[in-house]
């Protein structure tokens, strides 16, 4: 691979749309599957927040998304994405994305929690694969993108200390691949849970690339949970009712049918972290939680919902659907800059393995696919404008490769001890076992640790992080984090604990 060529990991909405806005520069786009395949995009069905409407504006966005963000959303970030979010769309258009439209073939506006009336769906709730399908077919067109299905490995640095490559594995093979920077679009972390709403691939690849090459991650400890997972059983991940049959009516009830977000600010159009902590509360005690959407028209404007219902044996028409939270969106990640460069030069990253200052402690539902969007764009602009990489030889790959999935013990850990509710016990406990299994290399370990360190560190309640044994708010702050920290804070706990 030329030295020449951008390496981007990754072929979900952000990986492909950084290679596409990054043409004609040449690319090297390195997936773990086949393109269409293992991506959460696909799985989108909420939709993209723009401003279109005209009684909208990018500063009501923008005032949404900070509000949502329960004080850690950066208002210079939400403002600029929120302005982008317009031309975004119509840049997907362009492309082929067949947008929901309504009467004179005007763009049909749904409304989801949170947000004013501004979701731009595609197909009603499967925006996601409309969106991953057209950037897939721009991507198959483009004379300058090389699709290159292989699993990243390590990121390699030159002998200036600047990442210029990554090591893959292609068919059981290593590969050493130069590049004039590597733009990190893997995704999220969902998979390192019990339950969640993600492939079974998102466990932290580029988290964990990122992290054992020393870059700085920042927020790890924000992980939005979905609150209306469709609770079936058989394993894998769980299928998603979309937030947006709240908007269209459809409400959370108990098994006497009494209304469970009644009497809470918002109702059961609340942010997510505040429905996701009510039906928490109802089902660790044992009680059964439902979204009612009889009376709704599910099966004509959320056919992917419909679909998962039938499979599942639920009657739409008659039966309410049984939800609970599972982990779904991951608020951290590497930290990044305004034009989306991380800590370690050369290295870029886009997307959910990104944190970027909008999404704060609690995503607002919908904005992720339009900060990839904007992401994605930026990126690009920086790195038409940087220089290639010099000619230095690669430095020898430090560290284990991540692997690829994660072990049943943390799924177990990380839903038990780091998920909807937390305390400093159960934290410390964790800590010590994800120490003990991230030294043994196991895979998803190193990522499950970082997310359990941050947050036991932050002795406080925000957004998608609940401490039971700190409620209360400290003063808003960003909280960043390495690898090597995440561990000398479990060999600092288990010291104490032998005294």
């Amino acid at each position: 691979m030329s030295r020449d060529r951008v390496a981007v990991v990754g072929a979900g909405i952000a990986g492909l749309a950084t290679a596409l806005r990054l043409a004609p520069l040449p690319v090297t786009l390195i997936t773990a599957a086949p393109l269409g395949e293992g991506t959460a995009t696909a799985w989108a069905q909420g939709g993209i927040a723009a401003a279109l409407g005209a009684d909208d504006a990018p500063a009501l966005h923008a005032a949404d998304t900070l509000a949502a963000g329960a004080g850690l959303s950066e208002e210079e970030v939400a403002q600029r994405v929120a302005a982008a979010g317009p031309a975004l769309v119509g840049w997907l258009a362009t492309l082929g994305v067949g947008f929901d439209r309504g009467r004179g073939g005007a763009l049909a506006l749904g409304l989801e929690a949170a947000h004013g009336r501004r979701i731009v769906k595609a197909g009603g709730d499967a925006t996601g694969l409309a969106v991953l399908r057209a950037l897939q077919r721009a991507v198959a067109a483009s004379p300058a993108i090389d699709v290159v299905v292989a699993s990243a490995a390590a990121l390699r640095r030159d002998a200036g200390g600047r990442v210029a490559g990554l090591r893959a594995v292609r068919d059981g093979r290593a590969v050493d691949l130069g590049a004039r920077a590597v733009v990190l679009a893997t995704g999220g972390i969902g998979a390192l849970y019990r339950d969640t709403t993600n492939p079974q691939g998102a466990f932290g690849e580029g988290l964990a690339l990122a992290a054992r090459a020393g870059a700085i991650l920042r927020d790890v400890e924000f992980v939005q949970f979905h609150p209306t997972a469709i609770a079936v059983s058989g394993g894998g991940p769980l299928p998603l009712a979309t937030e947006a049959l709240r908007g269209e009516g459809a409400v959370l009830v108990d098994g006497a049918g009494a209304r469970v977000m009644a009497g809470i600010a918002g109702g059961d159009l609340a942010p997510r972290d505040v429905v996701a902590r009510a039906i928490f509360a109802r089902t660790s005690r044992g009680e059964r939680v439902f979204l009612d959407a009889r009376g709704t028209e599910v099966a004509r404007r959320f056919p992917t919902v419909a679909a998962l219902c039938r499979a599942a044996g639920i009657d739409l028409a008659s039966t309410p659907i049984p939800v609970r939270p599972a982990a779904h969106y991951h608020m951290g990640g590497i930290r990044v800059d305004a034009r989306g460069r991380a800590s370690l030069p050369g290295l870029w990253a886009c997307g959910e393995v990104a944190c970027t200052g909008l999404h704060g402690a609690n995503r607002l539902a919908s904005n992720s696919l339009l900060e990839a969007l904007a992401f994605a764009d930026w990126i690009a602009a920086d790195l038409r404008g940087s220089e290639a990489a010099g000619r230095t030889a690669l430095e020898p790959v430090a560290g284990a490769a991540p692997g690829r999935g994660t072990c049943a013990e943390i799924r177990d850990l990380m839903a038990g001890a780091v998920g909807v509710v937390r305390d400093a016990p159960g934290l410390g406990r964790a800590l010590a076992r994800l120490a003990a299994l991230d030294a043994a290399g196991a895979p998803g370990a190193s990522v499950a640790l970082l997310v359990a360190a941050a947050a036991l560190r932050r002795r406080e309640s925000r957004g998608a992080h609940w401490r039971a044994d700190h409620p209360a708010q400290e003063a808003p702050r960003h909280a960043d984090i390495t690898l090597g920290e995440a561990r000398r804070l479990a060999e600092t706990l288990a010291v104490e604990e032998v005294r």
